[in-house]
């Protein structure tokens, strides 16, 4: 009777100790699970933070451009902020004579007075060459007219206005005008002026 009782206790015991064992292992396997998934959850959590940053810089990028073009514009003076077409076909931009002096001619290819002008814009591009910008706006005609007699005018920036946008820019109305311009893009003189009063007002710019 003892020995029945003995063996019924030890095969108790043996199956709380299976039974144990097989729990155990149920849990450590449960942990790594749980410790592959946390570590999938973390990766996948890194990534997508690292793609919010990404999309999070790009505007700022974008916006810090748009800052830098809009300082820029900012910089231009309002009276230089034109563009035109030069006698090679060239785009010039009005911005690029902030910095000196300039005078701009506006001249028409039919207009006996601007043809007398000729020799003192001549001589005031040698002159001043590289202190004073002497740009020569033609108009009022075909640009096949403009570029022809412009070619015969040395020392001088030839821009071709035959759609009227640069005299417009400035007002002119009619040919054989100036407009005088200062190293900060301020009008300094303008209207039909003489070459000694031009000449007069070139010299102080190039002093100043």
């Amino acid at each position: 009777m003892r020995t029945r009782l003995t063996i019924a206790a030890s095969v108790t015991a043996a199956g709380l100790l299976l039974a144990g064992c097989g729990s155990a292992g149920d849990s450590e396997e449960s942990m790594e699970e749980d410790m592959t998934s946390s570590e999938e959850m973390t990766e996948e959590d890194m990534a997508s933070d690292e793609m919010d940053e990404e999309m999070s810089e790009e505007p700022m990028d974008e916006e810090m451009s748009g800052d830098e073009m809009d300082a820029e514009s900012m910089d231009t003076p309002e009276t230089l902020a034109f563009t035109a077409t030069t006698l090679d076909g060239d785009e010039f931009d009005g911005a690029s004579l902030a910095g000196s002096p300039a005078v701009l001619w506006f001249w028409a290819p039919w207009c006996p007075t601007c043809q007398a002008q000729i020799p003192n814009m001549t001589s005031l591009g040698e002159q001043y060459a590289g202190e004073v910008a002497v740009v020569g706006v033609g108009g009022l005609d075909t640009s096949e007219a403009i570029a022809d007699l412009a070619g015969d005018i040395p020392n001088v920036q030839h821009l071709v206005d035959d759609e009227g946008e640069v005299w417009s820019h400035f007002g002119i109305t009619q040919q054989s005008s100036f407009v005088v311009l200062d190293s900060d893009g301020e009008i300094v003189d303008e209207g039909t002026l003489s070459d000694e009063d031009l000449n007069a007002t070139v010299a102080e710019l190039a002093d100043a």
